[in-house]
């Protein structure tokens, strides 16, 4: 799982950044000396704030300001982050399935949304609570009600990839109003169904992005 850590700055490391604004591009050893340190004292310091982005280091040249606020830092860890850093194992219920037999899927796996697969094991479609809860209402008999009659069928499914952006998962699921998508790899057939992202996994990553 990739970890993108809060860098809160030393009152040093603030005193680093205002020098190279002031005087950048600037080597280590002048650095150094308008602290009056040694040059090895500030190399931690210089690491941790090249290795962040708000110094970049030229050889021969010295060390210079990028210009970037924290939030603009911030905003580019996002862009970093992964859809196969926090996906996890999606649930899967064959098409010819009841929708009896899917409430009780969905109540013992303690997940919102079901993928459906076909005999080939492709996506096929998505079965979300509220597909369930509408079939409920009615006077239909739920075992004997197929799923595929209720959920949503390609091409309407949303979908998305192990190496997409989070925060463009995170938009696709505020835009589109739903809680899950599924992640897959396409093949010569179809999709196959390889993870889930949810909300639950975009409050993790935003929780860890703040925690370190």
């Amino acid at each position: 799982m990739m970890v993108v850590r809060k860098i809160e700055l030393t009152k040093r490391q603030e005193t680093i950044i205002q020098i190279v604004k002031d005087n950048g591009p600037i080597t280590g050893e002048n650095i150094a000396e308008q602290l009056n340190l040694t040059r090895a004292t500030l190399r931690p310091d210089l690491s941790i704030l090249t290795m962040a982005g708000y110094l970049d280091a030229r050889p021969r040249v010295g060390y210079f300001y990028t210009g970037k606020s924290g939030t603009q830092l911030l905003t580019e860890n996002l862009q970093k982050i992964l859809v196969r850093d926090y996906n996890s194992i999606p649930v899967l219920v064959k098409e010819n399935v009841s929708v009896y037999d899917a409430i009780c899927t969905m109540f013992l796996e303690d997940v919102g949304t079901l993928f459906v697969v076909d005999q080939n094991s492709l996506l096929v479609g998505v079965l979300s609570r509220k597909d369930l809860l509408r079939a409920s209402i009615g006077k239909q008999e739920l075992t004997a009600l197929p799923i595929n009659i209720i959920m949503t069928r390609m091409p309407n499914i949303t979908m998305c990839e192990m190496d997409d952006n989070l925060i463009d998962v995170a938009k696709l699921l505020i835009d589109k109003q739903i809680d899950a998508l599924p992640i897959v790899r396409p093949s010569e057939n179809g999709y196959e169904v390889i993870g889930r992202i949810t909300k639950t996994n975009i409050t993790k990553a935003f929780v860890a992005l703040g925690n370190g």
